[in-house]
């Protein structure tokens, strides 16, 4: 880049602020062999948003991404599940391909490029919905949820398939969320409330308090006694 004559076709997400003058930039080449170029600036901008008088209480699942407090649900867009077959596929060509070859260098970039797809569309989702959950709510409240331990299982109840490692971490994208909520809060001065993962929230009665002593994953409604 330091001997580049001229400009590169860069397709920019955004423009920087004026004035604005870069701190560092680093450069990134993907395994599906897109650049990346990443801009550091210091902004000292206010970029908080009015406040408002609602606030929302949201639980994760893997049917519904979320549910709110009020009814509310987010249908989960299953970006990995839409696209399951078509990397499959192409791993299991790249398998065939003897290690270090052209073809397996070419059979490599069409895994990496569905990959890439996946990965765009989960983050694009992900963005679209932490931003509006945020501008729309003044306080937000979310399950401090064991996201790594629940990632490591492989094996699902069977009453609750896609319930897994690629559930929860390839569709549901649960710990990028709960990340992208914690920064954009302070971002736009709203804020963000984690509930102990052991506070017993699907085993108490939101009406009158009542505890149930056992709970399995397979139940998802219950009458309170």
């Amino acid at each position: 880049m330091a001997k580049c004559a001229e400009a590169l076709p860069i397709r920019w997400s955004r423009q920087l602020p004026q004035n604005f003058v870069p701190s560092t930039i680093t450069v990134k080449l993907e395994p599906s062999g897109r650049w990346s170029v990443s801009l550091r600036v210091n902004d000292k901008r206010d970029l908080s948003f009015a406040p408002v008088k609602k606030q929302v209480g949201i639980d994760l699942g893997i049917t519904s991404l979320i549910t709110t407090n009020d009814g509310g649900k987010v249908a989960n867009p299953k970006n990995s599940h839409k696209l399951h077959k078509k990397l499959r596929l192409a791993q299991k060509s790249l398998s065939r391909k003897t290690f270090g070859s052209n073809n397996y260098q070419k059979a490599r970039l069409k895994v990496a490029r569905v990959q890439a797809k996946i990965k765009d569309s989960r983050l694009d989702y992900t963005h679209k919905l932490t931003t509006q959950l945020i501008r729309e709510n003044q306080t937000v409240v979310v399950e401090d949820l064991a996201l790594k331990n629940m990632v490591k299982n492989h094996n699902p109840p069977p009453s609750l398939p896609g319930r897994g490692a690629r559930g929860v971490g390839s569709d549901a994208n649960w710990s990028e969320l709960v990340r992208q909520l914690e920064y954009k809060a302070e971002w736009y001065g709203s804020q963000l409330i984690k509930i102990d993962r052991y506070f017993p929230s699907s085993k108490r009665c939101s009406n009158c308090g009542h505890i149930v002593e056992k709970l399995s994953l397979s139940i998802r409604e219950w009458d309170c006694p």
